[in-house]
């Protein structure tokens, strides 16, 4: 991944530079191409099923968004259900269709590159959500992904306790071809390097559970259930599928296990004590960015106004974004955190098996 070229602004004031922003798009103001045409039309396009957040949080956020900000938009949406081509072709049917502009999540950043660029050709202006995408975007709308890795790094070496300086811990890394899962990696390795020691390390092709569980019951059959004093899991699928593999392997207590994602699974197993934490990357504020990007990009209006930061892409050139800050949650602040949000309420959360758990943490309704 490219590097990130940081403003040094604070978090509130990108907040508040999203919130005015929504409020002049919202108003329909500038001029901009989209005021003279009936209806505008905006793409919005994901990368997979496997993870919850995308059919869950965000298209409903994104649509709801839009709607708010630009009354005649609609929004077409498609998911690449994890494959390429697929995504390639609906990027095709998009620029066919004529819309205004796309907010993409890439599936593959590099190879994306070339769609990217197609509909630059078409005068069809690109959002990155979430992932920095090659090619020649309009805009980026993410958290800060080493800020990610790096929090992972420190609630590990926090449960490690004893064991911080010279225990040894499995890394879990996500797709290698993202590139904010090489960020995850670059944040958490600069907490993580210089006080453990890693057993082993694997990249997760596709962000593939299955693929955890298979790793990590190598990285048990190769250093021994015994051995492992942690696991860094840069998601929370792949905590799931590491934590699945550790325990058919009877590895007892479980190591702490990291992830990101705050999955309702995730949180369940932070309160029963198999997953240690889970990163909280607020869908709202990231939803909101990202629709007003995409609606003044689809006006033809300044993104500099909504932008908060720049990041260079991987042909030098700089675009607005809007970075956001992630926030650690373990089991001691989920309610002050996920529920106080309307993420998730104490009784989606609370399972009856999880009843007894939830009272000794103070998760009552």
């Amino acid at each position: 991944m490219m590097p990130l070229k940081r403003c040094t602004r604070g978090a509130a004031i990108a907040v508040a530079a999203v919130s005015m922003a929504a409020g002049l798009t919202a108003c329909g103001g500038g001029g901009g191409s989209g005021d003279d045409q009936e209806g505008t039309e905006i793409g919005l396009l994901l990368p997979d099923s496997t993870t919850a957040r995308w059919e869950t949080y965000d298209v409903p956020l994104l649509k709801k968004e839009i709607k708010e900000r630009c009354g005649d938009c609609t929004v077409v949406h498609a998911n690449a259900k994890g494959d390429v081509a697929t995504q390639r072709q609906q990027v095709d049917s998009m620029i066919t269709e004529g819309v205004d502009a796309m907010v993409l999540v890439a599936v593959d950043a590099r190879s994306l590159g070339a769609a990217v660029r197609k509909a630059d050709q078409a005068g069809i202006p690109v959002i990155a959500y979430d992932r920095l995408a090659e090619g020649p975007i309009s805009g980026f709308v993410t958290f800060d992904a080493e800020e990610v890795g790096r929090l992972q790094g420190r609630a590990l070496l926090e449960a490690l306790g004893d064991r911080a300086d010279g225990g040894q811990i499995v890394v879990m890394n996500g797709d290698p071809s993202d590139p904010n899962s090489i960020s995850f990696k670059k944040g958490a390795l600069s907490v993580l390097s210089d006080r453990v020691k890693i057993g082993k390390m694997y990249d997760t092709p596709l962000w593939r559970a299955e693929v955890a569980n298979k790793n990590m019951s190598g990285a048990i059959s190769a250093l021994g259930a015994d051995t492992i004093d942690g696991v860094y899991a840069a998601n929370d699928g792949l905590a799931a599928g590491s934590i699945s593999a550790l325990k058919a392997n009877k590895v007892t207590p479980l190591p702490p296990v990291t992830g990101q994602d705050a999955e309702l699974g995730a949180l369940r197993r932070i309160v029963g004590g198999d997953q240690h934490m889970t990163v909280y990357k607020p869908f709202g504020p990231e939803a909101s960015a990202g629709a007003a990007m995409a609606v003044a990009a689809a006006r033809g209006e300044n993104l500099d106004e909504i932008a908060t930061d720049e990041v260079r892409t991987s042909d030098g050139k700089e675009v607005p974004a809007v970075l956001l800050t992630p926030v650690s949650v373990t089991v001691g602040n989920i309610r002050d955190t996920l529920v106080k949000d309307g993420v998730y309420t104490i009784q989606q959360i609370c399972t009856p098996q999880l009843r007894a758990a939830c009272d000794r943490v103070g998760l009552t309704a």
